[in-house]
């Protein structure tokens, strides 16, 4: 495999550190050089053959999306902030990946394996290149439940959300409520990518999300909760939109 070429930017020093050493863990990527600021990273990135730049985006005189933008050919860009209200903002620029402070490196490794796919295809000229997870709903398969004293068929692009309801699943569409006895997890084994769950009580099914808002989804007259626990993965996947 390889060798790309990474690039670190981020004005508080021991947040750099910790991703200058995930890069120096991970045995396809080089760590090209480390910068406090962005108008450093600008110079580095204007003049050097960077394949990831892992930019924070809080910084002093020149913010990471700043950068970003103004740059003419961005390499890969993973963008790091402790600030989640962000990622919508982010997710304009098409960045490859959002992560959220502190980084653990199972996450970082996720993210690396996105941007990897994304270089390969752009060096084998396969042009809109998205990561591996990002499918169409037309892609997965009708499933059948058990409700209502009969069995239906149900198309995963017609849910709207998944709602937890003690032992059974409600699965909320445009026309009616379907309720089934299943868990979170056996339903979400049937719907596929374009569904990620973003509760404990919750699953959403990514192309009927309308907008997004202190920590509350909008679907359809809707406001759906997004757990702590789940909002990193929910926000990396909306980057593929």
């Amino acid at each position: 495999m390889k060798t790309y070429q990474c690039l670190v930017v981020d004005d508080e020093e021991f947040s750099r550190t910790v991703i200058a050493q995930y890069v120096g863990r991970t045995a396809h990527l080089h760590l090209f050089a480390q910068c406090p600021d962005a108008i450093e990273a600008f110079g580095v990135l204007k003049n050097n053959p960077i394949d990831v730049a892992f930019l924070d985006i809080e910084m002093p005189e020149m913010t990471g999306l700043e950068l970003v933008k103004n740059l003419t050919q961005p390499p890969q860009i993973v963008l790091i902030t402790s600030r989640p209200s962000y990622a919508v903002e982010a997710f304009e620029y098409s960045v490859a990946d959002y992560l959220i402070k502190p980084v653990k490196y199972a996450r970082f490794l996720k993210a690396v394996e996105r941007v990897t796919e994304n270089l390969e295809k752009q060096a084998n000229n396969l042009p809109n290149a998205v990561p591996a997870k990002a499918i169409s709903t037309t892609e997965q398969a009708d499933f059948f439940i058990k409700t209502d004293g009969k069995i239906v068929r149900f198309k995963p692009q017609d849910i709207l959300y998944v709602e937890a309801l003690s032992d059974y699943v409600v699965l909320h569409t445009l026309s009616k409520k379907h309720i089934t006895h299943s868990t979170m997890k056996g339903i979400a084994e049937k719907l596929g990518e374009d569904f990620i769950r973003v509760h404990r009580s919750y699953i959403v099914n990514i192309h009927k999300i309308e907008s997004i808002e202190d920590d509350h989804i909008s679907i359809h007259q809707a406001k759906i909760p997004v757990g702590v626990s789940y909002k990193q993965d929910f926000l990396a996947k909306l980057n593929f939109l």
